[in-house]
């Protein structure tokens, strides 16, 4: 039999904090090479503004197995009152390799890149950190600004997007209320980025919306917006000297533009990257080492992320009697 869960069903087994536990483990398998993860497989439809892409995984140490199937439409929203990301995830038993599961993964796709900022944030960031910052106030920001609240001590967060001022203001207005913490609109990114200690980059910018000359000394980074190639969120200075954490570096050089265009250029080289987040966190590498250095975590997003999740997903389903089963060789 295979279990179906919507997007509700997927929300009420998933927390942020549960999500953070979870990803932790999932950066140490695939640190320590007991995760099959090929690359992903994109397609892009030119003809409909979209981009899809399929992405499997197998975490051996701990038994789960599945894929994503992920797209972004641009003219969804406008022309067919649907998202703009939609994603399915099929979770597969390790020994038969039957499909197990058949979930929403809109919603956990977006726990989940909140949490892999949240577990950067939770060993890169300076735990004095008081303000944090997030760029952005989109869907995807939402996790993002749980996971800065779930995963430090900051005391204020600042928000700033260019567009949508009636959306940036409900967005403040919302967390202000949910999180019991001072949220608040910044007049400008360079105003966010001088007064805080933390910051997580989630726009859909194709170039540079920040300065290497506006960060904090000590200040942690989270650049989670940019994931293709020949777009970029950070300017080439901030890369270059920044500690530069990847959460996979092969996937990172593939796609991530934070990093190829600095390397296109003749600054950067991928030798300089400092290493991967799993490394940091099974104590392969030191994480922060003064108050002062700027550290960097740039994420592509990972197929470990999705399927980890989503096993944990069905096995608390499972358990909580949750989704509807069927049977699909019927």
């Amino acid at each position: 039999m295979t279990l179906i869960l919507n997007r509700t069903e997927v929300g009420q087994v998933l927390s942020m904090d549960k999500a953070i536990e979870v990803l932790e483990s999932a950066f140490c398998e695939l640190s320590h090479k007991t995760a099959d993860m090929p690359p992903r497989t994109v397609i892009i439809d030119n003809e409909n503004n979209g981009w899809l892409g399929y992405m499997p995984a197998y975490l051996r140490s701990n038994g789960q197995l599945g894929i994503k199937a992920v797209s972004v439409y641009k003219n969804n929203v406008n022309d067919f009152s649907l998202p703009t990301t939609i994603g399915t995830i099929l979770v597969q038993d390790r020994q038969t390799g039957e499909v197990v599961s058949i979930m929403d993964g809109g919603l956990l796709t977006g726990i989940r890149t909140g949490a892999s900022a949240g577990v950067a944030t939770k060993y890169l960031a300076r735990k004095n950190s008081k303000v944090g910052g997030i760029i952005g106030t989109g869907v995807m920001a939402r996790n993002q600004i749980i996971a800065m609240n779930s995963s430090s001590n900051v005391e204020t967060i600042l928000v700033y997007s260019k567009n949508n001022v009636d959306q940036r203001d409900k967005f403040v207005s919302e967390f202000n209320e949910l999180l019991n913490k001072e949220v608040i609109v910044a007049s400008s990114t360079e105003e966010l980025v001088k007064n805080s200690d933390i910051v997580t980059l989630i726009t859909s910018s194709v170039e540079p919306v920040v300065n290497y000359k506006w960060w904090k000394d000590g200040v942690h980074i989270n650049a989670i917006g940019s994931h293709a190639v020949g777009v970029r969120e950070l300017d080439s200075n901030t890369v270059i000297n920044s500690k530069l954490v990847c959460d996979d570096i092969d996937a990172c050089l593939k796609e991530a533009g934070d990093i190829q265009i600095p390397i296109e250029e003749g600054k950067f080289s991928p030798e300089k990257i400092y290493g991967d987040i799993g490394s940091i966190i099974s104590g392969k590498l030191i994480g922060r080492e003064d108050d002062k250095e700027i550290t960097l975590f740039k994420s592509v997003g990972l197929a470990i992320q999705d399927i980890s999740c989503a096993s944990f997903v069905y096995e608390m389903a499972k358990k909580n009697n949750l989704g509807t089963e069927v049977s699909l060789s019927d």
